[in-house]
């Protein structure tokens, strides 16, 4: 998977900037934007590939090589599908401005934790607690 936010520079705020305004947001938007347009070039490139590569091995190993690979391949491209989808609605809440703000509790989830993870929705304090839940529940 392509890291696009390395092609990016952190978002600098001003002293006494607002959180969440304009220009917060569509540097948001821009990164999320060209993530999507990256997973989408690999999910292509991908289609193409495997159609290019189809081959039938008379050899059962060279077969079942081929098919383990290409499993793996669109296993790896469905959780990108997948990913495409979160960052569609982590742009539809940029645009009604509800971005930024944890749904759990509401409050600011802050432009460092969101320059690691542009998608993320719930703010540090409460990613740590459904962590906990899900360990506990997994046990």
């Amino acid at each position: 998977m392509s890291d696009v936010k390395t092609h990016f520079t952190p978002y600098q705020p001003k002293a006494g900037e607002e959180y969440m305004n304009e220009q917060q947001r569509e540097h948001f938007r821009k990164i999320l934007n060209t993530w999507k347009g990256e997973l989408s070039q690999d999910i292509d490139r991908t289609v193409h590939t495997m159609q290019d590569e189809v081959t039938m091995f008379a050899d059962p190993n060279d077969r079942a090589s081929q098919e383990s690979d290409m499993t793996l391949e669109l296993r790896n491209r469905d959780r990108e599908r997948k990913l495409i989808k979160k960052i569609e609605e982590t742009l539809a809440k940029i645009s009604e401005n509800e971005y930024g703000y944890c749904e759990s509790c509401g409050v600011e989830i802050g432009l460092k934790r969101l320059e690691a993870r542009p998608t993320a929705t719930l703010c540090i304090d409460c990613k740590t607690l459904d962590e906990i839940r899900e360990k506990q529940v997994a046990k």
